[in-house]
């Protein structure tokens, strides 16, 4: 059955971006983030090259603003693909590892693509808005794997995961081993660190530590023993 062509016409400026961002990043291996690959992509799609271009305008943010497109289409694709029903099938550590190698599958034949926009997202004036997007593609992997911590675990699990995805991904675009084997193996050393660091905080918080007493300490520095 053929799936009926989207509607551009109907779309918000909004949902134009999500709609035209992946063509863009199959644009992007050839032409980079540029309005060339934004025109390339909206007449692959049949949308009004004068909208899209409304919707990504030129200057000095255009490239970012399609690479943050980009990234919530696959944060709405990975959310589809995996939702919380599916993943409490699953244990905590085998969610992120879902969860992040469903992301390298979305990318798997845009390889330049993807090296082009981290070299984009690594510019000094791109730096807070790619931390920012990092942060929150953590955070809507930690929410479908079910974490409801609000304490400062709520913000280091986050950050650890957005460093382990850049990283990955930097393994990704340099891999030319089959299937991209070493770049799964990378990730699954990097998760397993994770994991067994988690586990021994656990330990050491939940544990009953027995403090010295300071009543005690103050009487002996009054009272030495003889």
């Amino acid at each position: 059955m053929n799936q009926t062509a989207p509607d551009f016409a109907d779309m918000t400026l909004d949902e134009l971006r999500i709609a035209l961002a992946p063509d863009i990043a199959a644009s992007a291996i050839f032409d980079g983030w540029n309005e060339t690959a934004l025109v390339a992509a909206a007449e692959m799609a049949g949308a009004d090259v004068d909208i899209a271009k409304l919707a990504f305008p030129s200057g000095a943010s255009q490239a970012m603003d399609m690479i943050e497109a980009w990234i919530t289409s696959v944060d709405i694709a990975m959310e589809e693909a995996w939702p919380e029903e599916r993943l409490a099938e699953l244990k905590i550590r085998e969610r992120i590892r879902a969860l992040v190698a469903f992301r390298l599958e979305a990318v798997e034949h845009i390889d330049e693509a993807v090296r082009r926009a981290m070299a984009i997202m690594a510019m000094p004036q791109n730096a807070p808005r790619s931390l920012q997007l990092g942060w929150r593609s953590a955070d809507v992997m930690w929410r479908l794997a079910g974490d409801t911590a609000t304490d400062y675990n709520h913000y280091t699990k986050r950050a650890i995961l957005a460093g382990i995805y850049s990283a990955t991904l930097a393994v990704f675009v340099n891999d030319d081993s089959e299937g991209k084997e070493k770049t799964y193996e990378f990730l699954d050393r990097r998760i397993d660190g994770v994991m067994k660091f988690e586990k021994a905080k656990a330990q050491f918080l939940n544990r009953d530590i027995e403090l010295p007493s300071l009543t005690r300490f103050l009487g002996r520095l009054r009272y030495p023993s003889r």
